[in-house]
């Protein structure tokens, strides 16, 4: 290598470290849970921000149809789908979850990311445009990147602008509205009616990534669109398997049949990365088959996050409004140097038992540091009035909250 290339390296990560910025790892121990070990710490410490929504990411009965997935189906298979990488488990899982959707078609990705990376360049291009909000995933951001459609950028969750970016593209061939379905950084929910209104109005497609409430958002877990009264007017739904639906990996795209034929032709990350490991799917059938059942696992989350809510906006913490179990606590007005405070408060609350992590730049803009909790069906009352408890013991003793 290139002895400059390596100065400029270390210079590089030097400079990350010197403002607070570099992000650590601490292993676990075992399996995911309301209840981890870590590397280097005596006993166990409870975890609130893990994508583990429903707690299925060490479920018994996911265990088991994994391994059951495993002996039946095998290891991998050494091949993408259209050449010898389908096997029946594949199109069953994508019929189940295209029917839980409520969409007509589903097709399987090795992860979310890959899903929205390779949705927008086979459906759109140089003739049409793409709206998209200020703050989508960076997922999202990358997948319009590799689009030839143009692209507009609206204000977060600002309809009076996405409207004015509509007319501004008015002569595009096809517009694309794209969101969210839930912001993961802040918890927001996009305002999908209005949104769907205003596609309706200018005849604009919508996409919505739903990978932050697959599972457990509306009555019966169906999504933002459920929860938003909208469901049968999102034109294409992004979601992954990673977070409420298990944990582990894999993601898809919900839509009308002809779309999901088209990106089987043309979507690169479906046509050149491997197939979707065997025991993923069969894992996430038993989690579709669980959450068809009963709203039980949901119910509960509703509940817990409803109670650490409230009892951190009575402890006198910031944290951003809302219904969803991201909470995100902000120490902005407490430090204008806010991101080694949020590192900080995460290491004093791991040595209370809590295990969170901050979140800084560039993850979230500078000046909007925070700890984002996240909330678990698996999670206790005692688990939550425990880790409020150990939020209020360091939040003052950083000064975070009145001694």
């Amino acid at each position: 290598m290139d002895p400059s290339f390596g100065e400029f390296l270390k210079g590089e990560l030097s400079a990350i470290r010197a403002q607070g910025l570099y992000k650590e790892e601490w292993p676990l121990l075992g399996h995911q849970g309301p209840e981890i070990r870590v590397e280097g710490r005596e006993g166990h410490v409870l975890n609130f921000c893990a994508n583990n929504y429903l707690g299925l990411s060490g479920d018994p009965q996911l265990l088991k149809a994994a391994h059951q997935a495993l002996d039946r189906w095998g290891y991998g298979l050494s091949s993408v789908r259209f050449i010898c990488g389908t096997q029946a488990l594949h199109t069953e899982l994508e019929k189940r979850v295209a029917a839980f959707l409520g969409m007509e078609a589903a097709i399987l990705y090795v992860a979310c990311f890959d899903a929205n990376g390779g949705v927008f360049e086979p459906l759109l291009g140089a003739e049409d445009a793409i709206l998209t909000d200020k703050l989508n995933h960076a997922s999202i951001i990358d997948g319009v990147r590799l689009c030839k459609a143009k692209r507009f950028l609206y204000e977060h969750m600002d309809l009076a602008d996405l409207e004015a970016k509509l007319e501004e593209a008015s002569s595009a061939r096809f517009r694309m509205i794209v969101t969210d379905g839930v912001f993961s950084m802040d918890g927001d929910i996009a305002p999908l009616p209005e949104i769907c209104d205003l596609a309706d109005r200018h005849k604009a497609l919508v996409l919505v990534d739903d990978s932050h409430a697959t599972g457990f958002m509306g009555k019966t877990g169906r999504g933002t669109p459920e929860h938003c009264g909208v469901a049968g007017r999102v034109d294409i739904l992004t979601t992954t398997f990673g977070k409420a639906l298990g944990g582990a990996s894999g993601g898809a795209i919900a839509a009308r049949q002809e779309t999901i034929d088209l990106l089987r032709q043309r979507s690169r990350p479906y046509l050149f990365s491997n197939t979707l490991a065997p025991v993923v799917a069969g894992a996430t059938l038993e989690a579709l088959a669980r959450l068809s059942q009963s709203t039980e696992l949901r119910d509960r989350l509703e509940q817990n996050t409803l109670l650490f809510r409230e009892r951190m906006t009575a402890s006198g913490f910031e944290i951003r409004p809302g219904v969803h179990p991201i909470v995100p606590i902000m120490f902005s007005r407490f430090a204008p140097d806010d991101a080694p405070l949020a590192q900080r408060f995460a290491r004093a609350l791991l040595d209370e038992g809590i295990y969170v992590k901050g979140f800084f730049f560039p993850v979230v803009p500078r000046g909007l540091s925070r700890i984002r909790v996240q909330l678990s069906a698996a999670h206790t009352t005692g688990h939550v009035e425990r880790a409020v408890a150990a939020f209020t013991k360091v939040g003052r003793a950083l000064g975070v909250l009145p001694g």
